[in-house]
């Protein structure tokens, strides 16, 4: 299966590569390779690699910083995801997208279907939700929250490094939704996708924290890793004491059931892929 990864040097392109079944034969290109704001460039591209896959891992994704770069988000995140969709139908490709938990407005009190309703309370959540909309119908479009791996930019590592710095960390505790593992979530989509699977699905790892709790777990098991030697005092506190350009949902838990019938069964729970992480991170010295 011939198949044409981008945003190939994130998180999740990453993910996408180690996780890539063994008759895949992949094409990776980020930013350096393709600039996919340019249709042309895009168009040719899809033409002549010719992929029967083009996994879309590519997004905008400086959420406070999309306040004020709403158009460049846009580009990226919107208009683009419709030229690689377009492009993947002219050559006969499958096309997969990765959105967001942030297109909904955080007011539920119960995990947010796939058909909820949306409100995107942000620049960041506007953008994806129009990346959505433009991937079209016969797309796979997965929505996932708090994506995080062993490498790159993220909470999980960020918190280890405060951790490792200062005597205190304070964190939000009443925003709430669900870790999620790059790995799983990239394997997951090979699984999606090999089965044919279409229209919009949600996948997270299992359960649900606050980033309070999320940043004790982190502390807890990297504490039994030993890849932090002391405690530091987390203190749990509200949003309104840590504001932001962007508004963040408050509760943006995914019901992730049609995943799961895709998929033959639940994803891991956060906490036991954060603690596999953590041992992916102490193999990496």
């Amino acid at each position: 299966m011939k198949t044409l990864i981008v945003g190939a040097k994130g998180q999740l392109g990453r993910g996408l590569q180690a996780t890539a079944p063994a008759d895949a034969v992949l094409t990776c290109v980020d930013v350096d390779e393709l600039d996919i704001t340019q249709p042309d460039a895009v168009r040719d591209f899809v033409a002549q690699e010719k992929p029967d896959l083009v996994l879309n891992a590519a997004a905008y994704t400086a959420v406070d910083k999309a306040e004020q770069e709403e158009e460049l988000a846009l580009a990226i995140n919107g208009t683009a995801t419709g030229t690689l969709a377009q492009a993947a139908r002219d050559v006969g490709a499958r096309f997969v997208h990765v959105s967001t938990d942030f297109v909904f407005d955080g007011l539920s009190g119960v995990p947010y279907a796939p058909d909820a309703p949306t409100g995107p309370l942000s620049a960041y959540g506007r953008t994806k939700l129009a990346g959505e909309r433009l991937a079209g119908p016969d797309a796979l479009i997965v929505r996932t929250a708090w994506v995080y791996a062993p490498t790159g930019g993220n909470f999980v590592r960020t918190m280890l490094r405060l951790m490792a710095e200062r005597p205190e960390v304070r964190v939000v505790a009443d925003q709430i939704g669900t870790p999620t593992y790059a790995p799983g979530l990239a394997a997951a989509l090979w699984t999606m996708a090999a089965n044919g699977v279409r229209g919009i699905h949600h996948y997270t790892d299992s359960g649900a924290a606050s980033w309070y709790d999320f940043a004790v777990a982190i502390q807890e098991e990297g504490l039994a890793a030993g890849l932090l030697t002391q405690e530091a005092r987390i203190v749990p506190i509200p949003t309104s004491a840590y504001p932001t350009p962007a508004t963040r949902p408050h509760y943006s838990v995914l019901d992730k059931a049609s995943t799961f019938d895709a998929l033959g069964g639940p994803t891991p729970h956060w906490r036991a892929n954060l603690r596999v992480m953590m041992q992916e991170i102490k193999a990496q010295g």
